[in-house]
């Protein structure tokens, strides 16, 4: 029996000799094949050396390199799992096991593997530099740099450490010590495709969009296809408004890496620039499906939801991604934005949202030092206007009017243009300008550096905190006296602001303590340029034999609650017809979603017209068939309502109880209408169908309209550009009498 044993025991050694002998042999074409790049070949020679010696530490390690490189991940972790259960002091081992569990995302775990292989090896540079990796991910920034700096250290001409250095300091904003490792670890490799892409992020940081554009496709050329690096490129077409480049770029990344969270979520951004809700919100769901923490996938979906009227749901969505990340600074802009539509929110909830902006951002950067000012108070003022919107937009009909009849004796006009989309409207702005400023690609530094240059007296911002806004450059404070006014006048809640252009109707004094800034009051809010050839047209009604509400307005401004006045208003008056104009009604998703909340309060789809994007012209030309314009509740209109009453049609406000619920309202007021302005929805209702009754009176409203509006403070825009320039001199004289 001893020899049967002793026998077979002999015999078994032998076979794993003979194992072992021809696995060795097999072991260098593994080796061979890896170093060449064919992974497939090295992984089947690894797995043949396996199945003869099951426990073959250096097959094991080489396989869960090569799998680790070639995109298994799941091969990659078993085979060096076991590979460290072998030899659980091998340093390189346990460094590429931490790089397989950091490609997993599963942090914690590879930061314990690259430490381990540290303790084993402490200088070891690439675990270091991988570990810096790690903490970077695990946003322990400090302890990131520190160990990319201890690699650096221990081999100085090692161009990934300055590299990953280089991302690192990228992610704290510190821009300039980024473009110095990318350069180095650039001088070092000079075909690294990874610094190339650094240095484009830096430069997108910077707002240099084309040197980042140059940077990404240089990358590109070093290794074409690259998927990150396409999405990357595809969000700085959004952000130089090249939106069907953006897209293919997004397309083409995820053609490769379908679930690719950069260029889902990149997706989302342009379909809800260009008005394509559905497929918007079908990226957003499939990034939270694999990243319920995305941030950003949670404000794009908050976005889309407010585009369909849901304001509610939007701010839960901008509230959420704030908990996961406190100073996401588009997360408040929307909110704040969001907010100005929300029936349940009042002047002091729309001021301390704002607060929150200037404690989470702006009051981290740092104030500008000015320099000798001369305070003359009677000297020609220099006065900055800074804006994203010095073009076909909303926003520039109200300003337009201003820059064009400014006293050029008594102010030099400087504009500070931020947007790359120019047209016909930017050329209006420029030769209304005595200098303009191209500040596209400008960073704040840079833009509060010129500013500065220019010695402007009054900084104007033209945006409050809509899209495309330089509060941070205000922030900064580049200039004596800023003021906040017509793009999205509803105050900012910045201390650096000084002044705020108002009304009394639209920010009555009781509330004005609420505000940052100091409120000065003009005939209206906003004004707009007269309608070109606007001539009064017969109305309507008279013809139809029904009254015709318009609604020329974004849909998102149709809340459940003006939705609730409007239907009750159609049913008292059931022959009556709506005609909502705007845009986003081009989608069929946003279109079919607004009738569908017509027709749940029962009102047939028939009284319902939808009228989508058009020319300016055109526009203008659609109040031809309108008697009655409806102003929507708690956001009401603003240049909206100044065309319909240019166009002689007659507009039904409410007052609210916030700056943004107020301003139809106050502009109603100021030409004098005050009896078409509602302090609740029952007086709101009441107006509407008083005028609907009595066609006759509605007529002469009609034809009088155009001309009651050109003879108004706020309607004239000579004598409301001379009202801003007394406000302007007022700030001016009292800024120079002060210590």
């Amino acid at each position: 029996m001893q020899s049967t044993i002793g026998s077979r025991a002999f015999q078994n050694a032998r076979l794993q000799k003979k194992n072992r002998k021809q696995a060795d042999g097999l072991l260098p074409k593994a080796v061979e094949a890896y170093r060449a790049g064919r992974h497939a070949d090295a992984q089947a020679v690894c797995g043949q050396v396996l199945a003869l010696v099951p426990d073959h530490f250096e097959a094991l390690h080489l396989l869960g390199a090569s799998a680790l490189d070639s995109g298994r991940l799941d091969l990659a972790e078993q085979a060096l799992t076991r590979a460290v259960a072998l030899e659980p002091r091998n340093a390189e081992a346990q460094a590429n096991l931490g790089l397989v569990l950091f490609s997993m995302k599963r942090y914690e775990e590879a930061r314990a593997a690259q430490e381990r292989a540290i303790a084993l090896k402490p200088n070891f540079a690439t675990a270091l530099t991988s570990l810096g990796n790690t903490l970077m991910n695990m946003q322990l920034f400090a302890p990131a740099i520190e160990m990319h700096d201890r690699a650096i250290a221990l081999k100085p001409d090692f161009a990934d450490a300055y590299c990953n250095r280089g991302m690192t300091q990228l992610l704290l904003q510190r821009n300039e010590e980024a473009k110095q490792s990318f350069d180095r670890a650039l001088a070092l490799a000079p075909r690294h495709m990874q610094a190339t892409f650094g240095k484009g992020l830096v430069s997108v940081n910077l707002r240099h969009l084309e040197q980042a554009l140059a940077a990404f496709n240089a990358a590109l050329a070093i290794k074409p296809g690259m998927t990150a690096v396409v999405a990357q490129r595809g969000r700085l077409y959004v952000q130089m408004g090249r939106f069907e480049a953006a897209e293919a770029d997004f397309d083409a990344a995820l053609a490769v890496d379908p679930g690719l969270e950069t260029a889902l979520l990149g997706k989302a951004h342009v379909c809800v620039l260009t008005e394509r809700i559905a497929p918007a919100m079908l990226a957003c769901k499939r990034v939270l499906e694999q990243n319920p923490a995305s941030e950003v996938a949670l404000i794009w979906l908050g976005a889309c939801l407010a585009k369909q009227g849901d304001t509610a749901g939007a701010i839960q969505h901008f509230d959420r991604a704030l908990e996961i990340k406190p100073d996401f600074e588009d997360a408040i802009l929307k909110k704040i934005f969001a907010l100005d539509f929300y029936p349940g929110a009042d002047v002091a909830v729309h001021q301390a949202v704002r607060r929150e902006w200037w404690e989470r951002i702006g009051a981290r950067i740092p104030r500008r030092q000015l320099g000798a000012v001369d305070r003359d108070p009677d000297r020609r003022i220099t006065l900055g206007y800074v804006s994203s919107d010095f073009r076909s937009h909303s926003a520039a009909l109200t300003f337009l009017p201003v820059l064009r009849h400014h006293d050029h004796d008594a102010f030099k006009v400087v504009c500070y243009s931020c947007s790359p989309q120019v047209d016909s409207v930017t050329d209006q702005c420029k030769a209304a300008a005595d200098v303009w400023v191209d500040a596209t690609q400008l960073s704040d530094d840079e833009l509060a550096d010129r500013i500065q240059a220019d010695q402007v007296d009054i900084l104007v911002d033209l945006s409050g905190h809509s899209a495309g806004n330089r509060l941070t450059v205000f922030a900064r404070k580049p200039a004596p006296i800023q003021v906040t006014a017509w793009g999205n006048a509803t105050g900012t809640g910045l201390p650096t602001m000084d002044y705020f252009f108002a009304d009394p109707v639209a920010v009555p004094h009781a509330v004005r303590p609420l505000f940052a800034e100091q409120v000065y009051d003009l005939p209206a809010l906003i004004t707009t340029d007269p309608l070109p050839d606007a001539t009064p047209t017969p109305l309507p009604m008279l013809r139809n034999g029904h009254v015709t509400f318009g609604v020329f307005n974004r849909i998102d401004k149709i809340s459940d609650q003006v939705l609730d006045v409007w239907t009750a208003l159609l049913r008292a008056l059931p022959s009556a017809r709506i005609v909502i104009k705007n845009g986003a009604l081009d989608d069929a998703f946003l279109r079919d979603g607004l009738i569908a909340r017509f027709t749940a309060q029962g009102i047939e789809e028939g009284r319902l017209t939808c009228l989508g994007s058009s020319t300016r012209q055109e526009h203008i030309a659609a109040f031809a068939g309108i008697d009655i314009s409806l102003d929507p509740f708690p956001q009401n209109g603003g240049v909206s309502t100044w065309e319909s009453l240019q166009a002689g049609v007659p507009v039904v406000a409410k007052l609210g109880n916030s700056a943004a619920s107020r301003a139809g309202g106050a502009i109603v007021k100021a030409i004098g209408l005050d009896d078409w302005v509602a302090e609740d929805d029952d007086g709101y209702i009441a107006i509407a169908l008083k005028h609907a009754a009595d066609p006759a009176e509605l007529a002469r409203v009609r034809a009088e309209l155009p001309t009651r509006v050109a003879n108004s403070a706020a309607g004239n825009v000579r004598t409301y550009a001379r009202k801003v320039e007394e406000g302007y001199r007022q700030f001016w004289r009292a800024y120079c009498a002060a210590d």
